[in-house]
This record gives C-alpha cells, structure tokens and sequence, in this order.
C-alpha cells in the first residue's frame, strides 16, 4: 500500500473514535428539523460518542418537522428533569422553528443550556437553535452562523450573525441551514474531540483578540494594523506589549 494510502487510512481510522467516552446531551422538543438531529447525531455516534437526546416532553417521545410537515419520532433518553449538565461533555442544539422557540419558553431548558456555556464546554447549534443562546445570554460577543431571520435578534443580543456554512468561535460551532450540515458535522467532531485545556484556550484567545481589537480602534490612523489582526497576522500578535505601552502613553499624555 502506497505509504500516502497509508497515511490516510490512519488518519481515517483515528478520527473514527475521536469522540470515544464523551458524552454529548441533544435538547429538543417537538418540531426540531429532523436532519439537524439525525444527521449530527450520527456522525457523532460514528465517532465513538455517547448520544442522549434530553427533552421537556413527557411521554418519552419527541416528534421532528421534516421540511414542510411532521417526521420521525425519537426516543427521549433523559427527561429535563433528571438532566444534569455537569454528566455531559458537550451540548448539540439542533434547530427547526418550533422547537428552539418552545424551549426557550422553558426555564429549565435555558437553565441547562446556559449551565454548558457557564462552565466552557463546547456547544454546536444550527439554523434556529441560536435563539436558546440568546435566551441564555450567551450570544453576547459571539460570531454566529444561523438562520438569516436570527439575523437582528443576534445582532441585538450583542452578537455577529455571519453567513458561512459554519462558524467556529472558541467554544461554539454554528451554522445556517440543514443544507450545511456536512461542514457542521465536520467542525462539530473536530470542536468536541479537543481537550477541555485546549477549548478553554481557544475561548481565552478569542477573547484576546476582543481585547487586542480595542486597543486598536481607540487609536486613529492605525487602520492598517487592524485589518491586520482582523485577518489572523501572526506578526500583529507577535507584539501585544508594545501596543500596550502605546495605549498606556497615550493615557499619560492627556
């Protein structure tokens, strides 16, 4: 076998069980869009994950809305009640618009939610499943993909709605529509396979370049420099010190 061949098929076989003892909590309700749990809930299974899907709904069911009229039903594994967020590694919001809008009607569906962003756990949400976010205050400062009528709501919660098949921001993996779901799913497993220290880190730079960013805007005639960090130069970043001492002699010189 071709030692390319080789090197491939490796790579393949140790992403199968990326996810090998994690556990990933699906909260919906009925009308979640059926390929926006389906489909992520099997790539994550494929990966060695452990799926429960957690839900309000009593009756140990929840029905999906498959485009234009009800789908599937899904077993619930773990009513609401029971559910704890701290037995879970990951969080996987799926959308639809009956569904996120249901449960983030419901305190303890918010409550669970924002208890993963409150502890820096990775979360993936798609289409309308923002809206839980911003119900738990947790789409302040975010970059997020979501339905295109998310738009304002985003916008007014504090967030940055992108039209991209899929957004990664530190903790969070976001995305349109269920025609992204291939690329979801991909930055999804890549997002929840990391180490906790390793999300952690991404989420503490993110919010570095937030406060990289502000330094930068508070100086006029430096758009050149912020284009820069805006596009990710390792030269920019290089030198946060010396932007520092530029911002504290400016404070000495009023």
């Amino acid at each position: 076998m071709p030692e390319k061949q080789k090197s491939t098929q490796k790579k393949e076989q140790s992403q199968e069980k990326s996810l090998e003892g994690k556990k990933v909590a699906i909260l919906v309700t009925d009308g979640f869009e059926q390929s926006e749990l389906t489909e992520p809930r099997k790539a994550l299974d494929a990966a060695g994950a452990q799926t429960q899907v957690v839900s309000p709904k009593t009756g140990g069911k929840v029905r999906g809305w498959k485009a234009k009229d009800w789908g599937d039903e899904v077993k619930v594994d773990v009513a609401l009640d029971q559910a704890k967020a701290e037995d879970f590694d990951a969080l996987l919001l799926p959308g639809g618009v009956m569904n996120p809008d249901a449960l983030r009607m419901n305190e303890k569906a918010v409550a669970f939610a924002a208890a993963f962003f409150d502890a820096g756990k990775p979360v993936a949400s798609i289409c309308h499943g923002p809206w839980m976010m911003i119900e738990a205050g947790a789409a302040e400062g975010r970059r997020i993909a979501a339905w295109p009528s998310l738009k304002t709501d985003l916008r007014n919660a504090g967030a940055e709605w992108v039209d991209e098949e899929v957004c990664v921001d530190g903790n969070l993996v976001t995305s349109r529509k269920p025609e992204d779901i291939p690329a979801f799913n991909r930055e999804m497993c890549a997002l929840f396979a990391r180490a906790p220290e390793e999300i952690a880190g991404a989420q503490a730079g993110a919010e570095e370049v937030v406060a990289m960013f502000v330094h930068l805007e508070a100086w006029p005639d430096r758009e050149e420099e912020v284009v820069e960090l805006l596009q990710g130069s390792p030269e920019l970043f290089a030198q946060p010190p010396v932007i520092e001492r530029r911002a504290q002699h400016a404070r000495q010189g009023q």
